[in-house]
């Protein structure tokens, strides 16, 4: 939802009773950070002229949610972060200003826990009047400007009632850890409304008649990745310099030639997964795609690589140390050696299936769903065979995390990590996947996998 806007005008009549008191739940996961983003606000215009409430994600990485009637009648800033950008969060705030104790007028709950550190904590008068579920005004997931860069989930909005967190999600008894609940059972009332349940439609599914939303501004994307099942995208909190990532950090895009690289931001130290690449732009034929370890990525000189790290602009690109092995876009390996190892994918357009099995120290790669040969020269065979065309790394790869990644050097590749999408276009052909799990444009190896936190499981 990076420049969407998702919006609808309260236009049925409102009630003191249900601006006094209500709750809103959803799921989100961020995309991009350290910039002031609006999730969820409400105002005559959309344009915050006055009168109106906001539950921002600010450039501090806080969650702010205020309210303003010429000038601030309630805000609660927490003063705890959100940066995880490979974790759901269940927010939910309850509002209910007829509540005598001041400090209940506003409950904001994070994965079931409520939040009592503020940085900022002015509670709204008794039986204040918030601008929630007020008629006319603008009820909008974005606003100009300041758009939510991520994904949203499950999202409900009562009218008339402060639900607690547990209608909402509830604790796995295995794991421990907080979990949707996608049918709860609650009272929206006349204004209320429920979205994004399993797609980007943006119809109510309340089952009132208080309207449905529209996409306002941008495109509105659907994505596998759900509070269940987080797939992998590149991650924002640890990739090179001179890289712009967009489109939910799924596009990686070096216009320079400075050998720099992005990571998924899930690794692995067991097990067989897939994911795929699609080369957009080439300048100067030098993309490299391949795996890495987490040694490589601390920039350790013990293992060739770049004393300085990643992030702080070394020489980072993979197969630069022997704990990686990138595949140049001409087709030869660098780490352990450099050798001719593929055909070249050097034309726009080519789709790169990487096929990364772990236990056995290698990995496969295909191009257009063709997969290379043993003798490393021509891409010749539809069908996967685990004998033919392996890539495999030291033995020093005992232990540890693997990631995948690129090096675009001059180019831009755009990763569909199960999602179904390359940049914002779905695939073409879905291939078969016997895991289930995720949507490839090519077959996915049997007993290989997604990039995600069900596929570890797997």
């Amino acid at each position: 939802m990076a420049s969407t806007i998702v919006s609808r005008t309260q236009s049925l009549s409102e009630s003191a009773a249900g601006r006094r008191t209500w709750t809103f739940s959803c799921w989100f996961k961020r995309n991009g950070i350290s910039s002031s983003q609006e999730l969820f606000g409400t105002d005559a215009n959309g344009a915050r002229s006055n009168n109106y409430n906001i539950i921002d994600l600010n450039a501090s990485n806080q969650i702010d949610f205020a309210g303003y009637e010429s000038g601030i009648t309630f805000r609660k800033t927490t003063n705890r972060l959100f940066k995880d950008t490979n974790a759901w969060y269940h927010l939910v705030i309850a509002f209910d200003s007829t509540q005598s104790t001041a400090d209940d007028r506003i409950k904001i709950y994070i994965n079931g826990v409520r939040e009592t550190s503020f940085g900022t904590s002015t509670n709204p008068a008794q039986d204040h009047q918030s601008k929630f579920f007020s008629s006319g005004k603008v009820h909008a997931f974005g606003r100009s400007s300041q758009t939510f860069d991520g994904v949203i989930s499950h999202c409900h909005a009562t009218e008339g009632t402060a639900y607690a967190p547990t209608v909402f999600g509830s604790t796995d008894a295995t794991t421990g850890e907080w979990k949707i609940n996608t049918s709860p059972s609650v009272s929206y009332g006349t204004n209320g409304f429920f979205l994004f349940k399993n797609d980007n439609a943006v119809t109510n599914q309340a089952g009132n008649s208080s309207g449905n939303f529209a996409v306002t501004a941008g495109t509105l994307t659907k994505t596998e990745d759900n509070p269940s099942n987080v797939f992998a995208t590149l991650n924002p909190l640890f990739y090179s310099a001179d890289i712009t990532l967009s489109n939910g950090n799924t596009k990686a895009v070096e216009a320079s030639n400075n050998w720099r690289s992005a990571y998924s931001n899930i690794g692995h130290s067991t097990g067989k997964f897939y994911a795929e690449a699609k080369i957009t732009y080439q300048s100067g034929n030098e993309a490299y795609i391949g795996v890495a370890h987490e040694d490589h990525m601390n920039g350790t000189a013990a293992y060739g690589g770049s004393t300085s790290g990643p992030n702080s602009g070394g020489y980072d690109y993979i197969g630069y140390s022997n704990k990686s092995v990138g595949i140049y876009s001409n087709g030869q390996q660098h780490y352990p050696s450099t050798v001719q190892t593929t055909a070249s994918f050097q034309s726009n357009g080519d789709i790169i299936g990487i096929a990364v099995d772990i236990p056995g120290n290698k990995f496969y790669l295909s191009k257009n769903g063709q997969w290379n040969n043993a003798a490393g020269n021509a891409w010749d065979s539809t069908t996967f065979d685990a004998s033919v065309g392996a890539i495999s790394w030291t033995s020093k790869w005992t232990s540890g995390q693997v990631f995948v990644g690129c090096s675009p050097n001059e180019s831009t590749w755009e990763w569909n990590f199960g999602n179904g999408y390359f940049g914002t276009t779905a695939v073409s052909s879905a291939g078969t996947n016997a895991s289930n799990i995720g949507i490839f444009e090519y077959d996915v190896p049997t007993g290989f996998t997604a990039w995600s936190t069900k596929g570890l499981n797997e």
